[in-house]
């Protein structure tokens, strides 16, 4: 799995959630999580979330940390919501490492009460998507830096130990899996 840390603003509008997007933008075949910063404006055609999208909802931010990730090992919608709500503990698990108390209501974060997250989850044909933002700054919504992350160089410091860690625990997983017998095995 490889993580990628764009160094530039990109914006977030909904198509990034396509499959084979990293491929297509960074050449990465393998499962990945693609951190960036920059705006969040989904256009109603990208809408993936049906109650949303029938509620005419936006979602909008002038900044944003944006997390897409892509497996490419299943096509299941139950594991990939199993997978995005594990991410979701990460990120809270993260921020707490700051010292940042969040609570989680399934896949959302709040702080204060005030929602810090977005996120959804879809498969395609040959793969698995999540995208993950937190609001870096929002007059509505909680922010990080309401939270205390507000410096460029701690949001980015931020992005990279989020992504660092999801990796990780996958590579660790892969490990897992080639240290154990099947039940029943001798």
């Amino acid at each position: 799995m490889k993580c990628i840390v764009l160094p530039e603003k990109f914006d977030y509008d909904g198509s990034q959630i396509s499959s084979l997007w990293a491929y297509n933008s960074f050449g990465v075949q393998e499962d990945s999580v693609v951190v960036f910063r920059g705006a969040c404006d989904v256009k109603i055609e990208h809408m993936i979330d049906l109650e949303d999208r029938r509620a005419n909802e936006s979602i909008w931010s002038e900044d944003m940390v944006s997390f897409i990730i892509e497996h490419f090992d299943s096509t299941d919608l139950k594991l990939i919501y199993a997978r995005q709500r594990f991410f979701t503990a990460l990120v809270r698990e993260c921020l707490a490492d700051l010292g940042v108390q969040t609570t989680r209501e399934g896949d959302d974060l709040f702080l204060d009460g005030k929602k810090l997250t977005v996120s959804i989850a879809s498969t395609s044909a040959v793969s698995q998507k999540i995208h993950f933002g937190i609001n870096v700054s929002h007059e509505v919504y909680g922010n990080l830096k309401d939270a205390g992350i507000g410096e460029d160089k701690q949001v980015a410091s931020f992005m990279k130990a989020v992504g660092e860690a999801y990796v990780r625990e996958f590579e660790d997983i892969e490990k897992d899996l080639r240290k154990s017998r099947p039940l029943g095995a001798i």
